[in-house]
């Protein structure tokens, strides 16, 4: 299969980015200054495209995924991100909390860590923390703590949240159709006020949602067998281990996962273990990399299966991979 990625396309006049990928890894690297990685999860060829819009201060981003992804990282060093589910075939969730009606994704400073669905769209504004903090003091207006350190959902005023989606249906619809129009500087400031105005407006209303006892409880024990898969260094743990060292039994791990992350434990952890193959089969590129060495150092000891596995999850055979990173050695 042949990678298809069209180069992101900058207007340096209207501030304006856009690209698109079938491979996650660079679908991720054409986030711009956001310092994030995607693991793809559900299996199936992926299709990604990012759309930016720079105005002075503020940038307005679309994002359209085909799969199933686990996000983490940062938006970058103190950012403020708000964002808004446009759609998908099932929630997002984030943090142990799904998003639903008038709620919203936000964080300012912090850590990013949420799971979206299959064809899924996300729309919204980033800017940076120190802008927010300073129009929030000017306007004298209180910022609920819960928004700082942490990416959260919120549930928040209806209004000023319809308001803000009608603002970002119209720029992605003139981005679609009359893009010259964002090269007028009185435009694009004058689109930042208003934009500023219903965040500013939003974020008094702010209240983060609560998913209760049994859902933190959940999202803690997810949470630990997730750093035990992710930071075993060189030895792939069994399930069996993670079990006992995250203190639940299979059945309940499974539970947890299907509620947390809309997926099995099995599942999510094969979907790690192959992103990571890819990874190295993309890095390594020389004549003497083995692709049975690779993935046995990633727990695959059933070469068959794996390669079956590999395939079913990437749309195309490891060999492909490697071969395609060769060619571009």
């Amino acid at each position: 299969m042949a990678l298809n990625v069209i180069p992101p396309i900058q207007d340096s006049a209207a501030g304006l980015i856009e690209a698109s990928s079938t491979d996650v890894d660079e679908h991720c690297a054409a986030l711009g200054r956001w310092r994030l990685r995607y693991d793809q999860i559900s299996a199936g060829a992926f299709r990604g495209s990012f759309i930016q819009l720079s105005l002075p201060r503020v940038e307005v981003f679309r994002e359209i995924t085909s799969q199933q992804v686990r996000q983490y990282g940062q938006l970058g060093a103190d950012s403020f991100g708000i964002g808004l589910p446009w759609r998908g075939d099932s929630e997002v969730n984030c943090n142990g909390a799904s998003v639903a009606g008038a709620q919203v994704i936000a964080c300012v400073d912090a850590e990013v860590d949420m799971c979206t669905p299959k064809s899924f769209e996300l729309r919204g504004v980033v800017a940076s923390a120190a802008l927010i903090r300073d129009l929030a003091a000017r306007l004298e207006i209180d910022l609920p703590r819960a928004v700082w350190h942490q990416l959260r959902v919120f549930e928040m005023a209806q209004a000023p949240v319809a308001r803000l989606r009608a603002h970002l249906e119209a720029i992605h619809e003139a981005i679609a159709t009359a893009p010259e129009r964002f090269q007028d500087p009185t435009v694009r400031q004058a689109l930042e006020d208003a934009l500023l105005v219903e965040i500013m407006d939003m974020l008094p209303t702010a209240r983060p949602t609560d998913p209760g006892r049994s859902a933190n409880a959940r999202k803690r024990t997810v949470d630990r067998a997730r750093e035990l898969m992710h930071g075993n260094g060189d030895r792939s743990l069994s399930l069996l281990e993670v079990c006992k060292a995250a203190g639940a039994s299979p059945r309940k791990l499974g539970y947890c996962f299907q509620a947390v992350l809309g997926t099995s434990p099995m599942h999510y952890w094969r979907a790690m273990r192959l992103n990571g193959v890819r990874r190295d089969l993309k890095r390594a590129g020389g004549a003497g990399t083995s692709i049975y060495d690779v993935a046995v150092q990633h727990g695959f000891w059933h070469f068959s299966q794996f390669s079956l596995d590999y395939k079913r999850h990437f749309s195309e055979l490891p060999s492909e991979t490697l071969r395609r990173a060769r060619r571009a050695a």
